[in-house]
């Protein structure tokens, strides 16, 4: 699997980091490509990192290049002044391919990340070529969505190995830790999250509420990527989204839950690509 390489920018005071899987190859283009390939902006979620979409970088390889932006708090990202609105996350995004004179960009996002991706489009028509929202609901709020926070405050902050913060983190009620393990890293005194978790608790709640404004704020192609196993986007809620919104693709996939990328990354891909082939019109 080809690699992504890690690079880092200031945006907007921050330092963040982003994961590129294209070398530099030419200046970018006003059609958002660099080198002739469209580029793909992608959003991770919540508690996410910019490497996660490397399996999707390596399977959309060469014709696409896939940037990954760490947001703010996330990975090697700076965390700032303490600012998790969804206002402050879109800023970034903005700032960012102003930065590097990107747009616009067929922009993917997962969880979070989806919300900031339909915000991002709404709020900069200019920067968004298309869309590819990955189970990101458009009301992000109890009843309708059961469990919106996930309470990490009681998630240990260091352990004397690998496999021990696996252990206690899954004793929290995780299933499986696998996807916040990426981003566990070797400290002086043990191993710890690249992320704090009270910003964690904070971000989440200021995705608590009804994003239906920002979903059906733009007119661009979109993609909605449904895993029919979710607890945190319900099936109905994505029909909803799909028929309220002209122009949106959505497809379910059986036997996937919230992190579709990770559950059948083959069928993601695949749902991407076809996605990008053709109403995307890259």
């Amino acid at each position: 699997m080809n690699r992504m390489t890690e690079h880092f920018t200031t945006v907007r005071g921050l330092r963040l980091a982003w994961f590129d899987s294209h070398p530099a190859t030419g200046g970018a283009r006003g059609d958002g490509s660099e080198g002739g390939a469209p580029v793909v902006l992608a959003l991770h979620g919540h508690f996410g990192r910019g490497r996660n979409f490397a399996p999707l970088a390596a399977a959309l390889a060469p014709r696409y290049r896939v940037i990954a932006l760490e947001q703010r708090g996330h990975g090697h990202s700076d965390r700032g002044d303490g600012d998790f609105s969804q206002d402050a996350y879109v800023a970034d995004a903005a700032a960012f391919l102003h930065g590097l004179g990107l747009g616009p960009v067929v922009v993917l996002g997962h969880s979070m990340g989806g919300v900031t991706a339909f915000r991002l489009a709404a709020r900069h028509p200019g920067l968004v070529r298309a869309l590819i929202v990955e189970e990101a609901g458009a009301l992000n709020r109890r009843p309708e969505i059961p469990h919106p926070v996930l309470d990490v405050t009681g998630w240990p902050r260091r352990a004397p190995t690998l496999d021990a913060l696996r252990r206690a983190i899954e004793a929290q009620g995780i299933p499986d830790a696998s996807y916040f393990l990426e981003s566990a890293v070797e400290h002086p005194d043990g191993w710890g999250l690249l992320f704090d978790c009270d910003d964690m608790m904070a971000s989440q709640e200021a995705l608590v509420g009804d994003w239906w404004p920002g979903w059906l704020g733009s007119a661009c192609p979109a993609l909605l990527i449904h895993g029919l196993d979710s607890f945190v986007l319900p099936t109905a809620m994505a029909r909803q989204m799909a028929e309220r919104r002209p122009g949106t693709v959505l497809r379910e996939l059986a036997g996937c839950g919230h992190w579709v990328h990770d559950d059948a990354p083959a069928a993601f891909a695949a749902t991407v690509r076809e996605f990008l082939d053709t109403a995307a019109g890259a």
